[in-house]
């Protein structure tokens, strides 16, 4: 559904055909398998174990010796073969799909609405062109009152032609449009409008009984970008393709800082040489002398300053593009390494949600669709919302990218321990039953509060 919110205003009005509508749908489902992965675990664990507890399977597994970690080893080994097919078909599989994806939405974007030319208004589909058709028949090809401005020479409405009635028919092919039009005029007021002896004149005109306007309707169509105009893109790649990207950034940035540092240096180094060559007395001067130019001829001081004037605005010019560069290209060196660490990450999650799940529906002991339903979405919010900030925090330089993006399983981790432990060791602390004893326990009080007030009252009286 966020998928087909954030692109409608592409797909809406553009004619697409079922079969575009469905492979588009198709692979964007297979895109967000990676995210389905570790909430589908999330949900049959706390439904498969919860249900257990309600029916007391637990308890009866429990008294016949089998402990939980005996009941949970089996599907905890699923989760982990279920963690493995969701990395490798997020390594494989997915990537592909979004090549496909990203070319499909590239292709519906280039196109152009569906033609639509209606009564009365100026269709402007056609590049350089608008059309106002003044009346359509019913058969949808004879028109009557046609005017079509011609803006190719970019100078506003200056050339225009009108013709009483004509039909308009698209080719067998689809690929244009034909006006013939019948009893119509020409007008072109262009000021580059020429005459036949080469003079100007203000105003040309032409009549014409029949006349033929063929539109391209190429825009119109479904085009189809090659594969390899995505290719680079960070989530098209493999863990093998994600690594060699990022030892080839890393080892351009090296060279990048290293060109910088040379930079500085030679431009140290060429002051010097100029120096040399132009004063007589600088191997002899001390180096409190030679910051000192009052004893040095003004024709050199003057070239001094000036040349070391200009290379000091050269240099920082070049410190600047190359700060740029490097921040740029880090940017995009961080866009492979997250996308290297969200494959594990997401992975990972399919093991710690069964780890939450499994424990929570064994404490909770409640079955069905409802109430692990809600939890379900609550730790998924938890760890949707942890995952879009540690990504924000790997996409920084405050932090490492690998920590940015296992923050949300470094904060999970802690609370799988917390709950397996509680309900392997059969402990009260989760217990539902215990906190309704304690709310039970505080309505007694209140109430034989109450009654002690009124004896008390009753016995002053």
């Amino acid at each position: 559904m966020q998928f087909l919110w954030k692109w409608v205003d592409e797909l809406v009005g553009k004619g697409l055909e079922l079969t575009v509508l469905l492979k588009l749908m198709f692979y964007a489902s297979i895109t967000l398998t990676s995210m389905a992965f570790p909430l589908a675990v999330l949900l049959a664990s706390l439904m498969t174990f919860g249900n257990m507890g309600e029916r007391y399977e637990i308890v009866a597994l429990k008294s016949a010796g089998v402990s939980v970690q005996k009941m949970m080893a089996p599907l905890a080994i699923l989760s982990i073969v279920i963690a493995a097919i969701a990395f490798e078909f997020s390594n494989e599989v997915i990537p592909k799909a979004t090549v496909k994806l990203r070319m499909l939405l590239f292709d519906i974007q280039e196109q152009k609405p569906a033609l639509n030319i209606e009564e009365g208004v100026f269709y402007t589909g056609f590049d350089n062109y608008a059309i106002r058709v003044g009346k359509k028949m019913p058969d949808g090809e004879t028109v009557k009152d046609v005017m079509i401005y011609d803006h190719s020479r970019r100078m506003g409405n200056t050339s225009v032609t009108y013709a009483k009635r004509g039909t308009m028919r698209v080719t067998p092919d689809k690929q244009y449009l034909v006006f013939t039009l019948y009893d119509g005029s020409f007008w072109d007021e262009s000021p580059f409008a020429r005459g036949g002896n080469g003079g100007r004149y203000p105003l040309t005109r032409a009549t014409f009984d029949k006349q033929y306007k063929r539109f391209d309707m190429s825009a119109f169509s479904l085009g189809e970008t090659d594969e390899n105009f995505y290719e680079g893109h960070s989530t098209a790649l493999s863990i093998s393709e994600l690594n060699e990207r990022i030892d080839t950034l890393k080892k351009e940035l090296t060279k990048l800082a290293h060109g910088a540092s040379d930079v500085f240096f030679g431009n140290l180094y060429y002051f010097n040489i100029f120096i040399k060559n132009d004063s007589t007395r600088f191997d002899t001067m001390t180096r409190a002398q030679r910051c000192d130019l009052a004893d040095v001829p003004e024709d050199q001081a003057f070239k001094i300053f000036s040349y070391a004037d200009n290379a000091s605005r050269s240099f920082i010019y070049s410190v600047r593009f190359s700060y740029q560069d490097m921040e740029f290209r880090n940017r995009y060196l961080w866009s492979f390494q997250i996308e290297f660490f969200r494959k594990f990450t997401l992975s990972l999650a399919c093991v710690l949600f069964f780890f939450i799940g499994a424990p929570l529906g064994s404490i909770i002991r409640k079955g069905g669709i409802g109430i692990p339903l809600v939890v379900t979405v609550v730790f998924f919010t938890l760890y949707f919302a942890l995952s879009i900030t540690g990504e924000k925090i790997a996409k920084s330089s405050v932090w490492p990218v690998w920590f940015g993006m296992g923050l949300s399983s470094f904060i999970l981790l802690p609370i799988c321990i917390f709950l397996t432990r509680h309900a392997t060791t059969d402990s009260a602390v989760l217990s539902p039953d215990t906190y309704a004893k304690i709310v039970e326990n505080i309505k007694k009080f209140k109430l034989f509060g109450r009654k002690k007030r009124h004896e008390d009252t009753a016995t002053l009286s």
